[in-house]
Formats: C-alpha cells, sequence, structure tokens
C-alpha cells in the first residue's frame, strides 16, 4: 500500500478542521445562537464547512434593491403604459431576466399577464434582497398575498384539510388556476 493513500484521510480531516476553525472566525463578528447550535454538533465536518460557508456568504451579501441586481439596472415601463399586446413578450424577457439571476416566480397560474406584471414592477424588482452569488441557490418569490389564493388554487388536498383543522375556519373551494404559465425553475 502506497504511503500517500494511508495518509491521505488524515491529511483531509486535518484540512476540513482548519477550514472549520478559518470559517468559525470569519463567523466571529456576526455571532449568535445559530452558528453554535445544536445541529453543528451532529453534522460531518464537511457538511458543517459547508453550511458555515453559506452563513458566512449570507452575512457578506449586500442588500439590494432586485432590480439593481442587473447591469445596468433593470427599468421597466409603469404597467399603465404597455399595451396589451406587447405585454407578453415584455412579460417573457423580464420573467427570463429574472431567472438569470437566479429568481424563480411561483404561484402565479391564478394572475393574468398584466396582474403578474404589476406584482414584478410593484414588489419585486423594488424589493430590497440579499443577493447570493451561490450556484444552485434561487430566491424564491411567491405570487400570493393571501392564504385564500393558496388554499383556493395552490394547496394540495392534505394541505387543505390540515389548514382547516388548525384554523377551524371554512375554506375556500378548491379550483384550477386560469393562467396555466410554464416559467423557467418551475420544473
Amino acid at each position: 500500500m502506497d504511503m500517500s493513500e494511508t495518509s491521505r484521510p488524515v491529511v483531509d480531516e486535518v484540512d476540513l478542521m482548519l477550514a472549520n476553525a478559518r470559517l468559525r472566525d470569519e463567523l466571529e463578528p456576526y455571532r449568535d445562537d445559530s452558528v453554535e447550535g445544536f445541529a453543528l454538533q451532529r453534522m460531518p465536518l464537511q457538511t458543517e464547512n459547508e453550511y458555515l460557508a453559506s452563513m458566512l456568504a449570507w452575512e457578506r451579501a449586500p442588500a439590494l434593491a432586485i432590480s439593481d441586481w442587473f447591469d445596468p439596472p433593470m427599468q421597466l415601463p409603469a404597467p399603465e403604459s404597455v399595451s396589451d399586446a406587447a405585454l407578453p413578450r415584455l412579460l417573457a424577457n423580464t420573467v427570463d431576466r429574472l431567472f438569470s439571476q437566479q429568481i424563480v416566480l411561483r404561484f402565479t397560474d391564478h394572475l393574468n399577464d398584466r396582474e403578474l406584471y404589476k406584482i414584478i414592477y410593484r414588489d419585486i424588482l423594488p424589493s430590497c434582497e440579499k443577493k447570493l452569488a451561490t450556484r444552485g441557490q434561487f430566491l424564491e418569490w411567491r405570487c400570493i398575498e393571501d392564504n385564500d389564493t393558496w388554499l383556493r388554487y395552490y394547496a394540495s388536498a392534505v394541505d387543505r384539510r390540515r389548514f382547516q383543522e388548525e384554523h377551524d375556519i371554512e375554506i375556500p373551494p378548491s379550483e384550477t388556476p386560469q393562467f396555466k404559465r410554464s416559467l423557467p425553475g418551475n420544473g
């Protein structure tokens, strides 16, 4: 057996421990109970390091208006100034651009194109959010404002029953959303 094969796991373990110590030192200014949490004591060192690195990335990430995540910043025409003919193409382009910055829109099928565009214009683009450059991590924007909409169009039968039992209220009837969309990131 080659000596390097037997010593490799020890070096990896040492490297992981050194990386762990460095990550914990870098997280010290942000320290709270979440860093010293109970769950970290049960994680393998590699997993803990990945978790700590993601926490550090979150702490260091700038909070910017989503419109400023783009270069140049994304500016859209006011919803009332967009014609019905131009709206579908503008909306599709806007959704694709949002996806390019790892923003996924969820629960949009109950909205017509103009309503969805207004949400993007009024709520999403001016919203300040942490911009993380982590591959595979997406900001999920849920385009519903109340439980009734979720219950009516998106909740499963199990979710509906559970909600009704927990809140002891009448829930709206289940309906199929009118505007079926296939948006990027919705699988």
